[in-house]
């Protein structure tokens, strides 16, 4: 058995460091340059501004950053460093802190887990990694292969599957998806399973075919177990910024999003797209990826990664 989320403290924050240095890296850097002797001079706002932009976290939540510094700052002194950082970590945590109870406190088997997404986002290895999260505290798990339309992603997860010690279904290449999560959904019933994780078909987001599928799929699950869906989980790559937002809103009312997993936090040095997903969508931010090993699938906490963002002590 695999082990679970491991508890919070300075292990994982460590973690949540290493995944968060290039954006962290670039955005003190930038800001770092900003000061002189502990303070910012010349055309600061302008400076600030640009320098949170550049690090993805968009307009909107630059704005009230900025605007909150500005309203911090004593007269017409230039704020501290101190201050914008404190400043900008109370604006950030406000944005990231709103967010469901964890799914494991109202645990009702099978709970039904779809992961959507585009293809290249990292949708199987976050189902994969879900299934193995599960495994590790104890619950049985079946693992669903619906995307049957990339080539290796149903031997990809079965990979997983075997991995995580979890049960798996899957079709044909090319077979309907629906009918894999119905087949799927009974052998969760049938063989007593706590939960049940899907991993969608990811072709581009702009294909109206996929949105369909997506919904016949809700459509099935929800007559199979009652409730199903219960958490619809959006993965999104961090490395693709602002389209990562697009790619958002595409799926919001064909699959129902309650939750986003970002990924790839570690491979991009605008990790403030996060940030920037929670603020113009208002969709929760679930899980987040930092790194590519199985156990770096962690717990979004957002204090946790703040201090990885925007550590206390620079």
């Amino acid at each position: 058995m695999t082990a679970p989320e491991p508890p919070k403290g300075a292990g994982r924050i460590e973690r949540l460091r290493q995944g968060l240095r290039r954006t962290r890296e670039g955005i003190l850097g930038r800001l770092g340059s900003l000061f002189r002797s502990g303070a910012i001079v010349g055309d600061w706002r302008g400076d600030l501004e640009s320098a949170l932009l550049q690090a993805d976290l968009g307009p909107k939540t630059t704005d009230r950053i900025v605007e909150a510094v500005a309203a911090g700052a004593k007269g017409a002194a230039p704020p501290s460093w101190d201050g914008v950082r404190d400043t900008a970590r109370s604006v950030l945590r406000d944005i990231l802190s709103a967010r469901p109870q964890a799914p494991a406190a109202s645990w009702q088997p099978p709970r039904v887990i779809l992961v959507v997404g585009v293809n290249g986002g990292g949708k199987t290895t976050t189902a994969g990694k879900l299934a193995r999260r599960i495994r590790g505290e104890g619950k049985r798990v079946v693992l669903c292969a619906a995307d049957t339309f990339r080539a290796g992603a149903g031997e990809q997860l079965r990979q997983w599957a075997e991995r995580a010690g979890a049960e798996f279904v899957g079709h044909r290449p090319g077979a309907d998806p629906s009918a894999v999560v119905y087949d799927a959904a009974a052998a969760a019933l049938a063989r007593g399973a706590d939960a049940l994780v899907v991993d969608t078909a990811g072709r581009l987001h702009t294909q109206d075919p996929l949105m369909r599928e997506l919904e016949k799929i809700v459509r099935v699950v929800g007559r199979r177990i009652a409730g199903a869906p219960h958490d619809v989980l959006l993965v999104l790559d961090a490395t693709t910024g602002q389209n990562g937002v697009s790619q958002a809103r595409q799926f919001l009312d064909a699959a129902h999003v309650n939750g986003l997993v970002v990924t790839k936090l570690d491979g991009t040095a605008k990790g403030g797209v996060a940030v920037r997903i929670v603020q113009e969508l208002g969709i929760p931010l679930r899980y987040i990826g930092v790194g590519e090993g199985p156990d770096d699938l962690l717990d979004f906490d957002p204090d946790e990664f703040l201090e990885g963002l925007l550590p206390s002590a620079a």
